[in-house]
């Protein structure tokens, strides 16, 4: 195992099925590849491979030298990932994480930030899942709800994302608007597809209207607000986004409990790095005038 090279050659053969396969992605000749398996087979002394007119089969050996192989494989590209972020320069690539219902006020927030800097190329991975910023995943985490509370990460509050209760002009002309939630039983809702929803702002429409009340569900909320556009009924939308909408009326106003804390969230190697430094910066910036709207 002295020979990462020769794993490394093993693994790609086992994951494409071909040597020339292999080599092409290597960018190595096909007697290489050859040689490599050749000589990890008889430092081994086993067979990774059942030879056949098309291709390579890992054997059983094989099978388990190369579950390893690709986990280091994938080790070594996160490694990867945490050292170019560690540059003095605010240029190659940042990745920014969040979720999705944060876009409109991060997306135009990045566009601008690579105007300012323009060798610098952006991804802005959005959704459910915790990417991992210890693996290299990103370099900073938009995090929203508790305080996260992961090892070895920095963690800064950030800004208070305010939700009122909306519907659409077209629905206010259709059914009227509720004077209370004593009237919400008269009312059709917008609502998530979740029952475990973890926004605050969702249990308190989970607890408060009957669930035969809420017409419109779906776990993606960018559906949700164009439901409430197209008046499909009563639905939570952020204060910001709203205010960019004349056709949305408050039905409610905004709600301590409603509100969702969010957290810049870095790992410690990198958030002091130029790059990570002055994209905080700039956001933090930026967020300033948010409070203000």
């Amino acid at each position: 195992m002295e020979n990462w090279d020769e794993v490394r050659t093993a693994y790609n053969v086992a994951r494409i099925g071909t040597v020339s396969g292999a080599a092409e992605v290597l960018g190595v000749h096909h007697a290489t590849v050859i040689r490599h398996i050749d000589a990890l087979e008889e430092r081994l002394g086993v067979k990774l491979f059942q030879r056949h007119a098309r291709g390579y089969t890992p054997t059983e050996a094989g099978d388990d030298l190369l579950r390893v192989a690709q986990a280091t494989d994938e080790q070594f590209s996160q490694l990867a990932g945490r050292i170019k972020g560690r540059g003095n320069a605010v240029s190659g690539e940042l990745v920014v994480t969040s979720i999705g219902g944060l876009s409109h006020l991060l997306a135009p927030v990045l566009a601008d930030f690579q105007q300012e800097f323009p060798t610098l190329s952006v991804r802005y991975l959005t959704g459910d899942r915790l990417f991992r910023l210890e693996y290299g995943e990103a370099h900073v985490a938009v995090r929203a709800g508790a305080a996260p509370d992961q090892p070895d990460n920095v963690v800064q509050p950030f800004f208070r994302n305010e939700f009122a209760l909306y519907a659409s002009e077209v629905y206010a002309a259709r059914h009227g608007l509720p004077k209370g939630c004593e009237e919400f039983g008269q009312h059709r809702f917008v609502g998530p597809a979740d029952p475990k929803t973890r926004a605050p702002f969702h249990r308190w429409l989970q607890d408060n209207v009957a669930p035969e009340n809420i017409m419109f569900r779906s776990g993606d909320v960018h559906a949700q607000r164009n439901a409430i556009l197209a008046g499909a009924g009563i639905g939570f939308a952020s204060v910001l986004q709203a205010a960019e909408m004349p056709d949305l009326i408050q039905v409610m106003p905004p709600r301590p409990e409603w509100a969702a804390p969010l957290w810049l969230v870095t790992h410690m190697d990198l958030h002091r790095t130029t790059k990570v430094q002055a994209f905080l910066s700039y956001l933090k910036e930026r967020a300033r005038a948010w409070q203000a709207e």
